[in-house]
């Protein structure tokens, strides 16, 4: 077992993690499991480093130079005048001492550049006035430092030219290596066990496994029956209501046929957000055609006869296909991720427990090739899915209570979802910087959650007016559509913000915008919809659900499942945000909650 090189408690200086930028940390702690400190920033930041990371403040400091050293042979050569061959090697060490001199101007400059990076950090995490300072302190640092190390580069390829002996070449790139900045590697921060635990731990995740598939059918089998209370539990169905081959078949077919659609050659290809170690994975966005695909696929076969009632029809059988189809991609997902790289996996879904790391996900992005599973399941088959059983209830209503036309409540709430799905494919590329692309691994939560939640639960509404007409005058629907308006001029707004300043934060058009720099060097948002709440898109959400859920009248409790449940799992969300942005940006997310108080409802919450 190595011995620690570093005690607890011991000021030193630790490599940011995805730089070449040393900052002066404090150990708090050292795990001999994983064999890494625990270091704690200026600011308050802790991360987890490895040893190789972190220097001794000892080693930043100026070192002597050899060149004023001078040998007797040398000091005799120096007092002859002669032109003999001892000359010229005097020459050559009068060369050779200047070069060393000229490469040690070059060190003490990087070092000195270090040092007023340094102070340059802590001035942007230690003043703060009550303005927020802008970002271009952190910019400006970074270019000297690359323009540093340019010419240190430069310097490098001339020296290979010179008549200096390999030794003494090979010590000074030593010296350069080891004790500025290790330029020539790449830092990669290695996943560790995950130490902390959520939704409930590892009797938490088992217990959900099963919750939620009940919760799914439950509801769907309440709004089949005449009185659909809250207590009136229905019966448990038989065997052949709950599993049909050939609705297995459907949904394969619909799941793959997605698939194809999102490998076609079409839209763009963007990069997504840096993952642990400094990789960006590309992205081919192309869901708005693959929506426009489906539509022209479901126009072809309403005309050419082919009802989706059929959906209707089996609609439970559906989910049960949905939900086992999600289970055995979760056992495939888990098992997969046993031969994928350390760096590669989630850092909440590391356990060690099977089941938890099942629920949650080991891997972040697990791929066939070019194929990612995790992106294509959160925005295809299960959303564009859910606007197909939403026309197939509104047809279904239209038979079942043998109207000419749709009801106006049932069609509120297919026009409302209908723009919240044509919204999040149009604006696909947003989604690459949520907490599901970036942070969580990609388990049975999501999977079930894409595949069987969002299509299932969600239509809710649609499924629950087949059978349980609502009408409702044009005054009462006039405000649910301002209401439903407003919500979403909240909701777009914030969210088309947030994803420009996080792939462009000197964009001018968010020039007018104050922020906070954080030792992570990125910013917070203090103004404009982010000065509002913490979390103005959580608020626009739940906006929208209630418009969503009004259509259906105060009857039963059970169509606001949906806006009920939203909240609450927006709410848990948001803590989970305020955990880990504590955890990154330290004293700067202190100081953003001391600006913005309010979490999702102004002066309520």
């Amino acid at each position: 077992m190595p011995n620690r090189r570093f005690a607890t408690g011991e000021v030193v200086m630790g490599r940011w993690p995805g730089s070449v930028l040393y900052y002066e940390v404090q150990i708090t702690s050292y795990n001999d499991l994983t064999h890494l400190y625990t270091v704690q920033y200026k600011d308050g930041t802790e991360l987890e480093l490895r040893e190789s990371d972190i220097r001794s403040v000892s080693s930043f400091k100026p070192r002597k130079s050899n060149s004023s050293s001078s040998s007797p042979s040398r000091r005799s050569g120096s007092r002859s005048r002669s032109r003999s061959p001892g000359r010229s090697a005097k020459g050559k060490r009068r060369s050779s001492s200047q070069s060393r001199e000229s490469r040690d101007e070059k060190k003490k400059t990087v070092r000195e550049t270090n040092l007023t990076l340094l102070k340059l950090n802590e001035n942007n995490t230690s003043r703060y006035n009550g303005e927020p300072d802008s970002t271009e302190r952190n910019d400006t640092s970074y270019k000297i430092l690359q323009k540093v190390e340019s010419e240190l580069e430069i310097g490098h390829v001339l020296d290979q030219y010179t008549l200096h002996p390999r030794r003494q070449k090979k010590k000074e790139e030593i010296f350069l290596e080891e004790r500025v900045f290790e330029t020539a590697k790449t830092t990669e921060k290695v996943s560790t066990e995950t130490k902390e635990l959520e939704f409930g731990g590892r009797i938490g995740a088992f217990c959900m496994i099963f919750f939620l598939p009940a919760t799914v059918f439950y509801l769907l089998l309440m709004c089949k029956q005449e009185d659909p209370s809250v207590m009136n539990f229905p019966p448990l169905p038989g065997f052949d209501s709950l599993w049909e081959t050939r609705v297995f078949g459907v949904f394969l077919l619909w799941f793959f046929l997605q698939a194809l659609f999102s490998l076609l050659p079409v839209g763009k290809v963007v990069e997504g957000m840096p993952l642990l170690n400094g990789r960006r994975l590309q992205y081919r966005i192309n869901g708005f055609y693959a929506f426009v695909l489906t539509a022209a696929a479901v126009g072809n076969s309403l005309y050419f006869e082919i009802e989706l009632h059929y959906l209707y029809d089996h609609f439970l059988q559906f989910a049960v296909s949905a939900a086992i189809f999600s289970v055995l991609l979760s056992i495939y997902l888990y098992a997969r991720s046993l031969k994928a790289p350390k760096e590669e996996l989630s850092p909440g879904g590391n356990s060690g427990n099977f089941v938890y790391d099942l629920f949650i996900g080991r891997e972040l992005n697990p791929r066939i090739g070019n194929f990612d599973l995790k992106y294509f399941c959160e925005m295809r088959p299960g959303l564009i899915g859910w606007v197909v059983i939403n026309l197939a209830m509104l047809l279904a209503e239209m038979k079942v209570q043998d109207r000419n036309v749709p009801s106006l409540s049932m069609i509120l709430v297919n026009s409302f979802q209908l723009l919240y799905v044509v919204d999040a494919l149009w604006n696909e590329e947003a989604i690459l910087t949520t907490m599901d692309i970036t942070c969580d691994g990609f388990g049975f939560m999501l999977a079930f959650g894409d595949l069987v939640w969002i299509p299932f639960v969600y239509s809710l509404q649609a499924f629950y007016l087949v059978n349980h007409p609502s009408e409702i005058s044009w005054p009462i629907a006039s405000a649910i559509i301002i209401l439903n308006i407003f919500g979403y001029y909240i909701f777009r707004g914030a969210n088309s913000q947030k994803n420009a300043f996080r792939r462009n934060p000197n964009d001018p058009k968010l020039a007018h915008l104050k922020c906070i720099p954080t030792a992570a060097g990125k910013s917070l948002l203090v103004t404009g919809w982010w000065g509002l709440v913490r979390h103005p898109n959580y608020l626009g959400d739940i906006m929208m659900a209630l418009a969503w859920s009004l259509p259906c009248g105060f009857n039963h409790i059970l169509p606001y499942f949906y806006v009920i449940y939203f909240t609450c799992l927006l709410i848990h969300r948001e803590a989970r945000d305020e955990h880990q942005c504590k955890k990154k940006y330290g004293l700067a997310w202190e100081r953003y909650c001391q600006r913005v108080p309010y979490r999702i409802f102004p002066y309520i919450y």
